[in-house]
């Protein structure tokens, strides 16, 4: 920079205006700029010009105190303006924070504005209306006090809010009255989270985290090796559904079920293309398990039935039924009964050894007659004597 225009640029900045010079500026006089003039105003203008040829900055400021601003954009506007409009190929506003900065960018609103930091991308791939990337804390941090929506995006074809956290969570929300997170998408992805975990949220009275969609999932969740979806309550529900539900694969229940009504539903064995097939649970007001078989009795008439080596251990109150097939059987009996001596984990249960309680023996038959025959146990298992169901019980007062 030649000595007239070294004069000139500190005449400006003395004069409180803002000098924009015609010609390009090495970096060095660009930094010398900035760093020199202690503040910038304009004069007869409505607006802060910067121009950045792809050596600097366009607009660029600093704070050397804790706590201060850099650059300051505020809209006074009743109908509505902008603070600070940024535009660029890749950044229309770039703001960085230390260790010591709370925040990058950070945008504030009254009651009367929009929002306080607003961002929009019109490109295709990898691209972001607000994007925050940060060390230690979140990327995008928003705050909501009276009932309104901190974090929202919106997307048409993409994702509304992404979320990416290597050691922390990937998307995190907090409202004291409203939604922590809400996102909505028109055919993708409403929210979308990776991390440990991907997206997490709380909240003190509303949903912690809430998605919707009009023709797709509300909330997806998906994991290769752990839960897709996990939830937990200290005194509520864990997960709660309005409507119907489906699973497709295995349903784990380790706790006790309770339903208004429970079946079945194949194809159609016979027309598995155009029908299907349903059969209704059995119930009973006691955890009975059944079994059942069909045996060929000996010459005396008699046959002994074995079960398996656990059932005395699992069982307890055994109920028999016998049916003579092909003729008459009005002497068929249960002429010895199961004995039932096991304790849960004894073991010592023997289907083969006489006496022990697997066994039972039907008398009273003809040679070679077939007898359908059932027995039916309740548990005694720990987890059923601990979780006996309560047949009749008081509906609590409203």
């Amino acid at each position: 920079m030649s000595e007239s225009e070294e004069d000139t640029l500190i005449q400006v900045c003395n004069n409180s205006t803002l000098w924009k010079n015609t010609t390009r500026l090495k970096q060095k006089s660009y930094a010398w700029f900035i760093n020199s003039c202690p503040l910038g105003r304009t004069v007869n203008m409505s607006h802060v010009d910067g121009i950045n040829d792809g050596i600097g900055y366009g607009v660029s400021g600093r704070d050397n105190i804790n706590y201060g601003v850099g650059v300051l954009g505020e809209s006074t506007s009743e109908y509505g303006g902008v603070g600070i409009l940024g535009r660029g190929n890749r950044s229309g506003v770039y703001g960085s924070a230390t260790s010591f900065g709370p925040s990058g960018v950070l945008g504030c609103r009254d009651y009367r504005g929009e929002y306080g930091v607003y961002g929009s991308a019109n490109g295709y791939y990898n691209s972001y209306g607000v994007f925050g990337v940060s060390s230690y804390g979140p990327g995008v941090r928003g705050e909501s006090y009276y009932g309104k929506v901190s974090v929202l995006g919106e997307s048409v074809y993409g994702v509304g809010v992404h979320g990416n956290g290597i050691l922390g969570p990937g998307m995190w929300g907090l409202s004291n009255s409203g939604y922590g997170i809400i996102g909505y998408s028109h055919q993708s992805i409403g929210i979308y989270g990776w991390g440990h975990p991907g997206v997490y949220g709380e909240s003190d009275f509303g949903p912690g985290l809430s998605g919707r969609s009009s023709s797709s999932y509300g909330i997806h969740g998906y994991s290769n090796s752990g839960d897709g979806i996990y939830g937990g309550s200290t005194s509520g529900l864990a997960a709660r559904f309005d409507g119907n539900v489906r699973v497709n694969g295995r349903l784990r229940v380790t706790g006790t079920l309770q339903k208004g009504g429970g079946s079945f539903t194949i194809d159609h064995p016979l027309d598995p293309a155009n029908k299907y097939l349903s059969h209704s649970f059995v119930e009973s007001p006691e955890m009975k398990n059944v079994y059942d078989g069909i045996v060929a009795l000996d010459d005396k008439g008699e046959a002994e039935i074995g079960l398996p080596d656990w059932f005395g251990a699992l069982n307890d109150h055994f109920r028999y039924q016998l049916t003579a097939i092909g003729a008459p059987g009005p002497n068929l009996h249960i002429a010895e009964e199961i004995t039932n001596t096991d304790d849960y984990n004894s073991g010592s249960g023997d289907k083969n050894k006489k006496g022990s309680s697997n066994r039972f023996k039907v008398a009273g038959g003809t040679s070679e007659m077939k007898v359908s025959w059932q027995v039916t146990g309740i548990r005694k298992d720990p987890w059923a004597n601990a979780n006996r169901i309560q047949v009749e019980e008081d509906k609590p007062s409203m």
